[in-house]
């Protein structure tokens, strides 16, 4: 079993902004790959489904970010995911917009949701795919930015991210995290190749 889960806030209040891209890009997954999102258990809103011949669980935790890791934990715990074969999707400020970066494990940038799920899960050695959302202009609160939509020019190149992303995490499944490193580290997709 894979899990993939989709970092985010729930609710209207956070629809759209750029502390909810994790929100979107599962979202997206799920409809591309014909999974319905219409489970509730694990503090979450979930479905489950096969991807490149392996159970697929796509996860939506409706915890708030800072709390993440209730939920992951849970959906861990009972499904018997290993760190392993866990995809978390996320917002990072330390990348510019469009930027996608893959890592496994590491330290937690900052980042309250991964911050969480480390420390319920005990480990950070799971996949992360980090959805560069900029920096708040010098000064600004980062908090206010995060929770900020996007700007009107970065709306136009939203779909062209969250779709990277999303062929990404499939690339991740299929054929494995080096392979995905590989093809996707650093890619900018506000930019043509």
């Amino acid at each position: 079993m894979k899990l993939v889960v989709g970092l985010g806030n729930p609710g209207e209040r956070y629809a759209g902004t750029r502390h909810n891209i994790g929100f979107e890009v599962v979202q997206h997954l799920a409809t591309v790959s014909g999974i319905a999102l219409k489970k509730n258990g694990h503090q979450a809103i979930y479905g489950t489904g096969r991807l490149a011949g392996d159970d697929l669980t796509l996860l939506l935790p409706q915890t708030f970010m800072n709390l993440s890791g209730a939920s992951v934990g849970s959906a861990c715990k009972s499904l018997g995911v290993e760190p392993g074969d866990l995809v978390v999707v996320h917002d990072d400020i330390d990348l510019d917009f469009g930027v996608l970066k893959i890592r496994v494990g590491g330290g937690h940038g900052g980042h309250n949701g991964i911050r969480h799920i480390r420390e319920v899960l005990g480990t950070g050695e799971f996949v992360r795919v980090k959805v560069g959302v900029g920096r708040p202009v010098a000064g600004n609160d980062v908090s206010a930015h995060v929770l900020s939509r996007f700007a009107t020019a970065e709306r136009s190149n939203l779909a062209a991210v969250v779709n990277g992303t999303v062929d990404c995490i499939r690339l991740i499944l299929e054929r494995g995290v080096l392979e995905a490193m590989n093809a996707f580290n650093n890619r900018n997709f506000t930019e043509p190749l």
